[in-house]
């Protein structure tokens, strides 16, 4: 959720002011019930507010003929929003995390990360195919996904499966999957398919073994990019990883970092700006710097033992095709 400018108010002609925060969302039906998931939430918070939602297509909503990692733009779908933020259009906007670029435009800041939802990868299968994992899908069976990052991982994983660019959102992919002949299954965003009540089309969670998740937009469309996180007796464990294109060339590290410290009257960012505006209750301030430098320290380790040079072919392989 990103804030942006004041709020507007409008004015009853037999009343006083009553004031309205406009919300930015994406037109689809996902979007729509995230979007209002948090409106619920705001309004128990500020009962006296009254929210708006305006819903607006992206160029990623837009454009459904060509892979994400295609199109060569950024920010593909958040930058109708965020010039409708500039354009003082609207007051917030509900992104997911995946959608946010990795540097967000000058003035904006994450005004609030909501409880994540399972952060795991679900394959949905073809009614012929109910019953089956990816393990025993046929030879050549074609899996649909729109991620490099899962693509990449699940060649890898299992090389007698063929993956080929699926675009839409849910319901178009869900109905191109039963309704066409070209794809086995697809791999979806187990939180999506819960939040829209479909967890009986779940056929198979993906573990991390099989295909780690996205952290927010860190590598964007274009590089395949994923972590796994744990904690365990007061230990933060990361592990990152990248692949190839076709994951014949992969990296991946694991560190720690102690994060189980005694909250005292600690609770926030204070005057961090790499964390401003974001606060993770009963969070104490050394747990998050202690995570937020694990994972910079990760980045590094595994940039000085050659990522940067799978990233950097992976670029140039998606680019040239």
């Amino acid at each position: 959720m990103s804030g942006h400018g004041d709020a507007a108010a409008t004015t009853k002609d037999d009343g006083p002011k009553m004031r309205v925060i406009r919300v930015g969302t994406r037109k689809s039906q996902l979007a729509r019930i995230q979007t209002d998931t948090v409106v619920t939430a705001l309004k128990t918070l500020y009962p006296t507010l009254q929210f708006e939602i305006i819903a607006m297509s992206t160029t990623g909503d837009k454009i459904l003929d060509t892979a994400l990692s295609k199109i060569g733009e950024k920010s593909l779908f958040t930058k109708e929003l965020e010039h409708a933020l500039e354009r003082n259009e609207v007051d917030l906007v509900v992104h997911s995390l995946k959608d946010l670029p990795t540097v967000l435009p000058p003035g904006f800041t994450i005004g609030a990360i909501c409880k994540r939802e399972s952060p795991y990868d679900a394959v949905v299968f073809h009614p012929k195919f109910v019953g089956k994992t990816l393990e025993t899908l046929p030879e050549r069976s074609v899996v649909g996904t729109s991620s490099l990052r899962r693509a990449a991982q699940l060649h890898r994983k299992f090389p007698h499966l063929e993956f080929r660019s699926i675009r839409g959102n849910l319901n178009t992919r869900l109905r191109k999957l039963d309704e066409q002949q070209e794809f086995s299954a697809i791999i979806l965003a187990a939180a999506g398919l819960h939040r829209m009540g479909w967890q009986n089309r779940v056929g198979q969670i993906l573990c991390p073994e099989d295909c780690m998740y996205a952290v927010g937009q860190e590598g964007g469309c274009s590089v395949p990019v994923a972590v796994h996180t744990a904690v365990k007796d007061g230990q933060l464990y990361l592990t990152g990883g990248v692949w190839s294109l076709d994951g014949s060339d992969s990296m991946q590290e694991t560190m720690q970092a102690t994060v189980h410290v005694t909250a005292q009257h600690e609770d926030g960012p204070e005057d961090d700006p790499q964390l401003v505006g974001i606060t993770a209750r009963n969070v104490p301030r050394r747990a998050q710097l202690a995570a937020e430098n694990l994972g910079i320290s990760l980045a590094n380790l595994l940039l000085n033992k050659g990522a940067k040079h799978i990233l950097d072919v992976a670029r140039q392989l998606n680019d040239a095709h």
